[in-house]
């Protein structure tokens, strides 16, 4: 069954601006906020179900009714583990406690799931270079899928971007701009530089496809819990696309009478040295304020202030979800404790996952018999620099 993919829509819901997905686009030409794709789902319905997707690839693109309307650019994305962390749950009073494993995806973090969506789309529209700001995963995801495509494409990132990204990104053919400070002076680097020389920006929320990506996620979780879905779910949450598109996912599978009204209770993680979610979470603001000084072990973390703030605070709400901070000793101590307990070399930014756990097991805000999962976002192998701090 192709994609039922029907428009892009506008995320705010005071405009809800609608434009034509064959055309290339970024933000909202209204409102200039995030711009979502919308599907066809009663179509969809008709081949989406558990027992169809038995005979699927075993990747994301078995989701393929909602998905980008292209031909895959695909490195066998998805389909990541779903490991019952005995050992860890035990040790912190948990029955059911799950790792959702991103490490295992191609470029070893969830930022493939959102670049081979991204990319299969820019080449569907005829786009020659892609270009985009990171604080690192997404660069070495963007050059690996770019080349696999073959199409240019220029990274922006932090000068203090762990090595092994950068030498990644720059293997895979990308040209690298790396600059003194943070992934927003990227950002603006990304944005000036691509409207002057016509590059396609794919910034995190600033193109509409790589957040369909990152929810099929949450299809794998029905499709892992048997068309149910876990009690919990806990992301580290930087530029929080993966969130906001796992609760995409679900609202698409409800819509499509594959779930029920039972949705998971989403947890934001942050680190305490970049934690503009849940400062604005804890004010029970609609949007956050752009944190100053960010500084983290956790790259992935160390997002200022998210384009899609309003869509992840939205999400956790509508959840009755958290957002937790976890200081750079808790997380590089979760980091410890999964390789430790279950042989998981986890990135720190899923270390920070796990430390809110702890915080939310000690204010009693998760149960002993709740199903929980957490992601790991990307392979501790891209962190040597914060595995060496956090064996010293």
């Amino acid at each position: 069954m192709p994609s039922t993919l029907i428009r892009l829509e506008c995320s705010r819901p005071a405009c809800r601006h609608v434009v034509d997905y064959r055309v290339r686009h970024n933000l909202c030409p209204v409102c200039q906020a995030p711009l979502l794709a919308r599907y066809d789902l009663a179509g969809a319905r008709a081949t989406l179900t558990l027992a169809a997707l038995q005979h699927r690839p075993n990747s994301m693109w078995r989701y393929e009714e909602v998905l980008p309307d292209s031909a895959p650019v695909t490195l066998g994305e998805g389909m990541t583990p779903l490991i019952h962390a005995r050992h860890l749950g035990a040790h912190f009073g948990l029955e059911k406690l799950y790792i959702k494993e991103e490490g295992q995806n191609p470029t070893g973090s969830f930022k493939a799931r959102g670049l081979s969506a991204a990319v299969s789309m820019a080449k569907a529209l005829g786009v020659e270079t892609i270009a985009l700001p990171t604080a690192g995963n997404a660069g070495g995801a963007a050059a690996a899928y770019a080349a696999q495509a073959g199409l240019r494409c220029v990274v922006a990132m932090p000068s203090d971007t762990p090595i092994a990204i950068v030498l990644e990104t720059r293997a895979c053919g990308a040209d690298v701009r790396l600059i003194d400070g943070l992934i927003s002076h990227c950002g603006a680097f990304i944005a000036e530089e691509a409207a002057r020389r016509g590059w396609y920006e794919v910034s995190t929320l600033k193109e509409p496809y790589r957040i369909e990506g990152k929810k099929t996620m949450g299809y794998e979780l029905w499709e892992e819990f048997e068309g149910t879905l876990p009690d919990v779910i806990v992301y580290p949450t930087g530029g929080g696309v993966g969130l906001i598109g796992m609760w995409k996912a679900f609202e698409e599978l409800e819509e499509m009478r594959l779930t029920g009204s039972h949705r998971p209770r989403m947890i934001a993680a942050q680190a305490e040295g970049c934690a503009p979610i849940v400062k604005a979470f804890e004010q029970r603001a609609e949007s956050s304020e752009r944190w100053e000084n960010a500084a983290t072990l956790a790259a992935g973390l160390r997002v200022p202030k998210a384009l899609g703030d309003f869509l992840i605070l939205a999400d956790i709400y509508a959840s009755r979800g958290e957002a937790v901070a976890v200081s750079e000793d808790a997380l590089l101590d979760g980091c410890r404790d999964m390789a430790r307990l279950e042989g998981i070399f986890a990135a720190p930014e899923g270390g920070a996952g796990l430390a809110a756990i702890q915080t939310l097991i000690r204010q009693g805000k998760i149960a002993r018999d709740e199903s929980v999962v957490l992601f790991n976002t990307g392979s501790g192998y891209k962190y040597l620099e914060a595995w060496q701090a956090a064996l010293r």
